[in-house]
């Protein structure tokens, strides 16, 4: 049966930017919702110093859960090759931040969908860039993820894999045991893409799932596909909102994944409105997962 974890989507700035948050805050916040882990992300600002890894770590795991998973941002189409090969020090840096805090699995994304950058050449950087980095994830015994994303909350531009053909053709290139796909339904909206579609065309290589949802502001799914797109900027006529009540078929997507064989992490991207939405979302979430994997 499938694990359920949270990410403090709602505290990012909190956390990351103006550190009005403490980790051990959003531990205390999150317990009370019952999950089995909490998702981090690289760039809180308590994780910047090595030093304070082990103390992370122990806090969530005195509080009855773990860190299964770390949410992190290489940009891997950096047009300067000597800014790429940064990118991958700080890739291989939150691998091994991964397993100090005892996550299984550390996200890796394509990088910015820079005006610049041709396809092919982009597909080329970004699987060198990737593949430079499994050795270190394999030696720590961690798998990078993929994911199908949109962009990350302090990026320019739209992820380079945002597009569905796009990402699967990224993933087709890499083939190692450490490395698989972090799925997430409501991206795929976001590229104008169907989430379903996408789940078929990759649920072989999902080891790891984002939940959350979506709802239209106005118009239909064919507007959102004919005028956001892939554009720059979050899309507007999309909003966050609590999982079940959106776009996504989480029956269907679960479904799939249940026939597949996945037995891993779901972690909930969502409560964009409070620890109240959070809630109702982690409980239509394990319900879900209840129904789909009867003990």
């Amino acid at each position: 049966m499938p694990q359920l974890a949270v990410f403090p989507k709602a505290y990012m700035q909190e956390l990351v930017k103006d550190g009005t948050m403490s980790l051990q805050q959003w531990v205390d916040l999150a317990a009370p919702l019952g999950v089995d882990g909490l998702e981090y992300y690289s760039g809180m600002l308590e994780l910047v110093d090595r030093s304070n890894w082990a103390a992370a770590r122990k806090q969530v795991e005195d509080a009855g859960m773990v860190i299964p998973m770390l949410c992190c941002s290489p940009d891997f189409s950096q047009p300067d090759p000597e800014l790429r090969k940064q990118e991958i020090e700080n890739e291989k840096n939150w691998i091994r931040m991964s397993a100090e805090l005892g996550a299984s699995y550390c996200r890796v994304l394509s990088g910015q969908q820079r005006p610049e950058l041709i396809q092919e050449e982009g597909l080329n950087i970004i699987v060198e860039n990737i593949e430079a980095c499994l050795p270190e994830a394999e030696k720590c015994g961690v798998t990078l993820i993929l994911e199908n994303h949109y962009k990350d909350d302090f990026w320019e531009y739209p992820e380079f894999a945002q597009k569905m053909d796009v990402f699967c053709e990224l993933i087709s290139r890499i083939e190692h045991l450490h490395f698989g796909v972090n799925y997430d339904p409501s991206n795929a909206f976001l590229a104008g893409d169907d989430p379903l579609e996408l789940l078929d065309r990759v649920k072989h290589r999902v080891v790891t799932m984002h939940a959350s949802d979506r709802y239209l502001l106005s118009g239909t799914l064919e507007d959102l596909r004919n005028e956001e797109g892939g554009a720059l900027g979050y899309a507007k006529r999309l909003a966050h909102g609590e999982i079940g009540k959106g776009l996504n078929d989480y029956d269907a997507i679960l479904g799939t994944l249940k026939n597949e064989g996945f037995d891993s992490w779901i972690s909930i991207e969502d409560g964009v409105d409070g620890m109240d939405q959070l809630a109702a979302s982690v409980k239509f979430v394990r319900d879900k997962i209840a129904q789909h994997w009867p003990e």
